[in-house]
Formats: structure tokens, sequence, C-alpha cells
């Protein structure tokens, strides 16, 4: 993943704002239409390192005065978090019709 640091304080991922908290990931910007939310069910170690195994994408609106079950326009779950943040992205870019 070709995550870089930019001016803001948030980590970027194909320009997108990437913040976690936990075992939960937001990809994209609050102020757009849509983002992405990633959790992790699950983690395997591989040596030392602790790496995402099950993750769970959701496509959702970003507006607060919708019901949270509302909110959820697509979901599914992946194996790895590389695959998780590929049909992530491409939902993201697709909903805000990049």
């Amino acid at each position: 993943m070709a995550a870089k640091k930019n001016d803001s304080e948030f980590l970027t991922y194909k320009g997108k704002p990437l913040v976690r908290s936990g075992s939960t990931i937001y990809y994209g910007n609050m102020s757009d239409k849509y983002v992405i939310l990633l959790q992790i069910l699950s983690t395997k170690k591989m040596g030392e390192l602790e790496i995402a195994d099950k993750v769970v994408v959701q496509l959702m609106y970003t507006d607060p005065e919708m019901r949270a079950k509302d909110r959820l326009v697509k979901k599914s779950e992946k194996s790895g978090l590389y695959n998780a943040m590929d049909i992530g992205t491409i939902w993201l870019q697709r909903a805000l019709g990049e």
C-alpha cells in the first residue's frame, strides 16, 4: 500500500485520508458524500508481525442526519487488508463519480 504522510495530519492513500482507530479504518473525506469503513475482524501472525486476516468493507453515506443502518450502501468481507482496500477504493471512486 503506497500510503504517505502529506502536509495534513492524516496518512493518505491515493490522495484520500486514511484514519485508523483500533481495528477500524476510515478511508475518504468526511466532507464527501461517501466514505469507506474497514473493520478488521481477525488477525494472524507472520513472524513477529500481526496482519489483518478477515476485513469487512463498507461503503457508507457520511450524512449525520441519516440513521446508522440507512447509511450502509454496500458491504463485503475480504481476506486481507490489501483486498479490502482494493475493492473499497473502487467502490468509493465509482460512488463519487471520479
